[in-house]
């Protein structure tokens, strides 16, 4: 990988409101220039789940481990792609 890079991150979870909200509050803390518009959510086909999708410029590979380790440590993310 070559830094900076565009990177988009993929977290799913349960739908709720607060779902998407959460993953951007936890992306920011990583990569705080996370604009608004870089935040793409998509239900599932019967809308249990919710897969939001944060695209951003990562640095490092450091960054990207810690951002990785936060969402898979929250109770309320299912799976991190």
């Amino acid at each position: 990988m070559r830094f900076p890079m565009s990177f988009p991150i993929k977290a799913i979870g349960k739908h709720s409101g607060a779902f998407e909200l959460l993953v951007a509050e936890i992306v920011r803390r990583h990569a705080p220039d996370l604009d608004e518009a870089d935040i793409v959510s998509r239900p599932s086909a019967n809308g249990s789940y919710l897969a939001v999708t944060a695209t951003f410029t990562a640095h490092s590979r450091e960054q990207l481990d810690a951002l990785y380790r936060e969402l898979t440590a929250h109770e309320k993310v299912l799976y991190v792609l």
